[in-house]
Parts: C-alpha cells; structure tokens; sequence
C-alpha cells in the first residue's frame, strides 16, 4: 500500500532571523527574485509499496533540531504515521501510548473534571507544552489525529526551543502539508457504536508550476466502549495549498477547522475499589460496598462539550544557499469550547444510604456541576534561519531565530439556579431537570505576549566528536482581569464594596512581567557512525500564570505575581545505536530533573515561600524500527524514581514522598508482521505501574490506582492493491482497569474493555 509522506525523514531546513515586515515577506514569496539554490527541505511524495510499514523517523521536524535523531543529545521519540494508523489511533491521547509513561492519569481536582488531552509526562503536567508544527496549540481540548504525520515527543526541559514550558518535556504534533505528487486515500471505519471516516487527497495544480493542493476531511459520530452516553462525535477539514515546490522559494497556507459535539465523561464513583474505605465511622458497612457497573453513567442528557477550532498558517521558506535557509511562520488559531459536565464528590454528605441493607436505596448527589465557557486565541509570527558554516576546521550546524507571539484566554462565568436530582447509586438515570444556567455579564480575561530570540549551535569538532549548546532570551508580559459576580459565601467570595449583590466588579487586575533566560548544554561522542553516547543538561521556567494565563493575588497560589519563576534542570546521559542497515534504532537514557521555587506553607509562621523542590530520576529504553524487511517494532520501557525533596509531600499516602500521577515503572510495545500475499499481523502490549492520587480532604477514597497490563492486537489484509481491510482488537484480555483517577480518589475512569473495530484503507 501507498503511503503519503510529509516531512519524516528529510532533513529539515529552518526559518532564519530576519526582518518580518511585509516587504521582506513578499520578497521572499516571489521566486524570480532569489537564485535557485538545492534544497534540502523534505517534500511530500509518494512512496513506493513496502513490506512493512515503517516505524522509525530520523529526524524531528523543528529547524531547532539541526542534527539526525541519532546525533541529538536528548531523549526524543517519534510516533509516525504507520504507526498510529497500524493501531487505529485517532487522538493524541491514544497515540502517545507509544511513549512509556505518558499518558491522561489525571481526571482532575475534586468535582471538576479534566477535558481534552490532559497530559502528565515524567511527574509532571504536561498538558501546556502542546504544540503545532512548533507553535503552542492552546485549549483544553481532544487532538484529532486525521491530519497529523508525526508525534513528537520531547522528553526533558524544552524551555530553550519553546519558551514557558512545563519542566518535563513538550510535544509537538506534525501536520500534512501539499506535496507535487498525486495521491489519494481514505478510510472507513465501524465498531459498535463507532462509525468513522477520512479521505485525504494530493493534487498536483498542473496550471501553476511547483504548486499543490491537499485536502483532509474526517467525521466521527462515536460511543465509547464501556460507557453509557459518553460520546465523541467530530468532523473536520485541513487544506493545504503548496506555491515553489521544487525551487529555492516555497509558500505554504494552512487552513484547519474541527467541530466537536461531545458527550463529556465525569467517571464513576471509586466505591468498591480496593484501597476504598466508608467516608462515615457511623456506616461501616459502606467499606464492604459493592463495586458499581463501570458502564453507569452519572452525569444528565443535558450535559455538553461543544468545541470549535480553527487554524491559519501562512509559512514562506527560502533557500539563501545549498547551505542556508530562511522561514517565517505566520499562525493564527482559535479555540471555542462550551461545556456543561456534571460530576460528584462522594462524600458522607453526598454519599446516601437511606436503608442500609438495601443497596437500591442508596443515591449520590449530583452536587458539583462544572460550567466551562472558554476561548483561546493566539497570533505569532516566527522567523528562523538554518544555516552551516565552516570555520578553520570547524562545522558550525546553526539555528537562530525569532519569535513574536501575543496568546489570550477568556472564561464567561455563569450563573445557576435550581439543582439536579440526586442518582441512584446503582442504577443512575441521565434522564433528569432541575438545574439552569446563563451568561451572568462576567469574564476572566488572561494575555501573555512574548517576545524570544534564541541561538542553537552545533559545533562538529571531527568524525568523532561534537558539541551543541542553545540560549533563549524571552521577555513576557501576562495581565488578568477577572469581572465577576460580588456576593456569596465561603472563601471565594468576593466583596461587594458596597453595590448589590450580584453586581459585577472588579474581583482582579493584575500584571506580570520578566525576563526568561534558558540555555541547554551537550557533547557527544560517536564510536562509531552508527552510534553515539552524549551528556547533556538544559533548563526551563514557568512563570506566574504561564501554564493557564491566570494571575492570583492568593499567598498559596504559584500564579502569585510576586513569585518568581518555576525552574526545572535537567542533566542525562544516553547512547544511541542505528543498527541493521539504519533501520533498527536503540536508545538508553539515565536521567535526573530537579524542579524549584514551588510554593510551600511554612509551619511555623504559616507564612508561603517558594522553598519546595522536586525531583524526578530515571531510565528509558527505546527500540524502533524494523528487525527484517517484515517485521516492525516499537517499545519503550521506563523506571521514574520521584521524591518531594523539600515541602509538604503531595499524595495522600502519609507515608509515601512520590510524586503523584506518575508510575514508577511503565512499559509499551507494538509489533507486526507482513507474511506476505496482502496479511500483516500486529500487536502489543502496555504496561502502566501503580499510580498514586492527589493529597486533600477526601475520607476513605483509594490512595492509588492499581498497575494493569493492557494486550491489543491487529491483522489487515490486502484484498486488492487499493484496497486493505484492517481488525483492530483493544483489551484483547478484557482487562478491568483504572484509567485516571481525581485528586480527591471520589471518581475514575473505567478502561477500555475488549472491543473491536473494523477499518476498510483506500489508497490510490
């Protein structure tokens, strides 16, 4: 089968720092007014029938990466194409199963509930270091997989390549792009419940020399396995128009646009887990409870996740020389999402047991309904150049660059009045009314602007050693605004100040500014062409409202303006082997990340200071690739020792310094099998070790979520040269696990149980 490929293999040329005015962008666009140079930058073709899907990249696609993966000191793994299609992935979520230990363990705090790809990576949340083709990707939102090439997966502080970031790595997602040669192909997928398609077609625009258009189109209406009502219903389009293809100067535009109606998911209650104990000393009997059906659905009919997202990109590319280019990037993105998900907190109070021997009597309140009305917005502007230059006996690799970027969030608040009916603890009815919402006039309003300037170089001293090094230099400014109902009780009242209650004031206005500076370090050595062992160390920092655009005026709060940056280092040693004829990749990292300035209670003067410090150590293997022209495989298996260094510990376990979310040992496979004659048989297998919850007030609830081993397995044939039929079997043993657990151990999210789903590939 045919394959389209966009921007895999190829090495990548880099956009360059230059002016961005619009005469540079416009001289840059016209090629007759530049000398046509070779290019080195990757286009899209079509590649020849294979044997065997291929698994393994050599290069990720960010010009800040100027060297092949093998030569790259920093543990990075790409999930390719193949990859994701071999195991019917379609969300981001689904496809970082490939890398070990990186997954959606968090459901989130108390009775709110996480939407959309929330990370945890090495300890930590890594949910705000998504990125597009190299540009943050903002919202709390379900990545759609149908116009994506590559994932790539940068683990350790990334603070140098992308700014603000989370303190254990970034993720970048790859998308399709125009190419000169005709291509076209499509799928169509069903289960139960599950109903999917995709077509995704390449034109060469014969009219125009050099230009190409492309065009992906995807809609889903789908259930999800094991659970009543969730549902992920999407459609999408992507369209990329290519101008120069071939020639020292090319222009891309981008265009994507995603709707989603979504059914959200608030979990099940934890009781009848093991480690579950009764909140209520007066109702023993709740300890020997039985487990509910993980299919029970505790939310209403009324619940939502209605999501739009919408994509601009305008990219122009030149070749100075054989041996620099120049790229500049304009992006524009938009995230909508309206929500409504009910969810609960089991606690004593909630949790009702009007006859204790009568289980059908018990109920839940479905007391905590979560309201989210929220918009995303960014522009930047990005200009880079790629470029190698002799000196003396010296190779300089060199990747500068700059970038402009303004990001906003906006949060309406609304009002509610009335109240679901409680659920029947066993037999929950979705089918309910009582509670109503509207607008209320308030919003939270957050922007950060940046503006960063950063050098990478990579100096070759001969055939054996080389050294790399980057600086960033980023200067940020953050102001929040909160306009919100005055009134109420509790701690999160706001003064009215002497209007009505229910005015809208001014509940906060706040700024934030600094300068960030981030620099990574690494030698490495080659013993042989086909190997290398490398040293490195980099750094990044999160400031005051950098992770959600929200600044707090709360001693107890890291968005606190008047506290400084968290910072993270990390240093690692590895090696990395290209074995059978570059077609077989070994990795092996020994790593240890330290992150400070966490915000800590002191227990004396009860007074907040940033003492606390995190640790996160390790090793991660990593092989890719084919064995034989056949036989593919990708795995990956990780050991994370992490410790609350200094501060309070994190977990609920009294005993316990881990930090939580984050399995101390974590294990993933995939492999296949072409046997020629059209079948290829594929399968593997993932490994997640126990994880431990948040640390609150809950009383009773489990503490961790047990390790499981979950088994899948897949066969396609070829019924014609166009034409493959693909049986993907998820949870092949029917494992009953938990996928991600609240913070407070009250709700979880039942695995996948076995399930099966039946794709039909077109290519042509």
């Amino acid at each position: 089968m045919a394959y389209i490929r966009s921007r895999k293999h190829g090495a990548q040329a880099a956009p360059v720092l230059k002016s961005t005015t619009a005469a540079t962008l416009l001289a840059l666009a016209v090629p007759g007014a530049v000398v046509a140079a070779e290019t080195t930058l990757p286009t899209v073709t079509v590649s020849a029938p294979t044997e065997q899907a291929e698994y393994k990249a050599d290069r990720v696609s960010s010009p800040k990466f100027t060297e092949p993966l093998i030569n790259t000191t920093q543990t990075i793994s790409v999930i390719t194409e193949e990859l994701i299609k071999e195991q019917g992935a379609t969300t981001l979520t689904e496809a970082l199963r490939n890398s070990p230990g990186v997954s959606t363990f968090f459901l989130g705090e108390n009775g709110n509930t996480n939407t959309g790809d929330a990370i945890y990576m090495r300890g930590f949340d890594s949910s705000s270091s998504i990125y597009v083709d190299g540009v943050r990707d903002l919202g709390s939102v379900s990545r759609d997989m149908f116009n994506i090439t590559s994932v790539e997966v940068t683990k350790g502080p990334a603070g140098t390549d992308y700014g603000r970031s989370a303190p254990t790595g970034a993720i970048n997602l790859v998308t399709k792009r125009a190419g000169k040669d005709d291509a076209s192909s499509g799928s169509l997928a069903v289960g139960d419940d599950y109903l999917r398609a995709t077509a995704d077609l390449n034109r060469a625009i014969t009219a125009v020399e050099g230009a190409a258009m492309r065009v992906n189109v995807m809609g889903q209406k789908a259930g999800v396995d094991g659970r009543d009502e969730v549902e992920n219903d999407r459609w999408g389009v992507a369209a990329s128009l290519a101008y120069g293809l071939g020639s020292s100067t090319r222009a891309y535009f981008d265009v994507l646009h995603v709707q989603q109606n979504n059914m959200p998911d608030g979990g099940v209650p934890t009781i009848g887990l093991p480690g579950y104990t009764s909140p209520d000393p007066a109702r023993p009997f709740l300890t020997n409870a039985g487990k509910v059906n993980p299919e029970n659905f505790y939310g209403t009919t009324s619940d939502f996740d209605d999501v739009r997202t919408d994509m601009l990109t305008l990219t122009l590319e030149h070749d100075l020389s054989p041996n620099a280019t120049v790229r500049n990037t304009t992006r524009w993105g938009k995230t909508r999402q309206d929500y409504l998900l009910t969810a609960f907190m089991g606690t004593a109070a909630n949790l009702l047991t009007p006859n204790p021997v009568d289980p059908s009597t018990w109920t839940l309140a479905r007391s905590t309904p979560t309201n989210k009305n929220q918009v995303n917005e960014i522009l930047t502007n990005q200009t880079n150049l790629n470029a190698t230059v002799a000196t003396g006996a010296l190779v300089h690799d060199i990747s500068a660059g700059l970038e402009l970027t303004s990001e906003q969030q906006t949060n309406y608040s609304v009002v509610r009045t009335g109240a679901w009916p409680a659920a029947n603890l066993y037999d929950p009815d979705p089918n309910v009314s009582g509670l109503r919402w509207e607008k209320n006039g308030g919003h939270a309003d957050g922007e950060t602007r940046t503006v960063a300037a950063y050098l990478f170089d990579t100096i070759k001293i001969n055939e054996q050693w080389q050294v790399n090094g980057g600086v960033r230099l980023e200067h940020y400014k953050t102001t929040y605004q909160n306009i919100a109902a005055c009134g109420g009780t509790g701690n999160s009242a706001i003064p009215c100040g002497g209007a009505l209650t229910g005015s809208l004031v001014t509940a906060a206005d706040l700024k934030d500014s600094d300068n960030l500076f981030n620099w990574k370090l690494g030698a490495l050595y080659k013993p042989a062409p086909n190997g290398s062992i490398y040293v490195n160390f980099a750094t990044s920092q999160q400031p005051p409202g950098g992770s959600n655009f929200t600044l707090s005026s709360s001693a107890n709060n890291a968005g606190n303006p008047n506290y400084e940056p968290q910072e993270a280092e990390t240093a690692e040693l590895g090696t990395k082997w290209d074995l059978l004829d570059q077609q077989l990749s070994l990795t092996a990292a020994v790593y240890r990340t330290v992150v400070r300035n966490e915000i800590e209670q002191d227990p004396v003067d009860l007074q907040y200071y940033q003492t606390g410090k995190k640790r996160v150590q390790g090793v991660e293997l990593g092989v890719v690739g084919q064995i034989t022209k056949n036989w593919g495989v990708s795995a990956g298996f990780t050991v994370m020792d992490t410790k609350v260094l200094s501060g309070a510990s994190v977990g609920n376990d009294a005993d316990s310094r881990d930090l939580n979310y984050t399995p101390k040992n974590a294990f993933t496979s995939w492999t296949s099998y072409n046997f020629g004659h059209g079948l290829t048989v594929g399968g593997g297998a993932r490994y997640v070790g126990k994880l431990q919850r948040g640390k609150d007030g809950a009383v009773g609830t489990p503490k961790y979520a047990e390790a499981y081993w979950v088994v899948d397995a897949m066969a396609s044939y070829a019924v014609t040269k166009n034409v493959d039929l693909q049986l993907n079997l998820y949870n092949l043993f029917d494992e009953d696990y938990v996928a991600a657990i609240n913070k407070s151990g009250y709700r979880y999210t039942p695995g996948t149980p076995r399930s099966a789903r039946l794709t039909a590939n077109f290519a042509f």
